[in-house]
């Protein structure tokens, strides 16, 4: 997943984005841990997508705070 496309969508999915790879990763942990993961590199790669999400919900939530102080 691209920065891009994680920037492009709403809090909603955001939400659901972060539920979902959340589970894909506790899965691939899960099978990692039973010796049966066949691609071993996509835990990585779901830890980074994580990262991403929660880094664009951050942000939005410090801009959406730091607007609100202005006021």
């Amino acid at each position: 997943m691209r920065a891009n496309q994680v920037k492009e969508m709403t809090p909603e999915e955001l939400e659901q984005k972060y539920r979902q790879l959340r589970e894909e990763h506790f899965k691939l942990r899960f099978q990692a841990a039973s010796g049966q993961i066949e691609k071993p590199h996509l835990i990585r790669e779901v830890k980074r997508d994580i990262a991403r999400v929660l880094t664009i919900m951050r942000e939005r939530k410090e801009s959406k705070d730091h607007r609100d102080e202005e006021k």
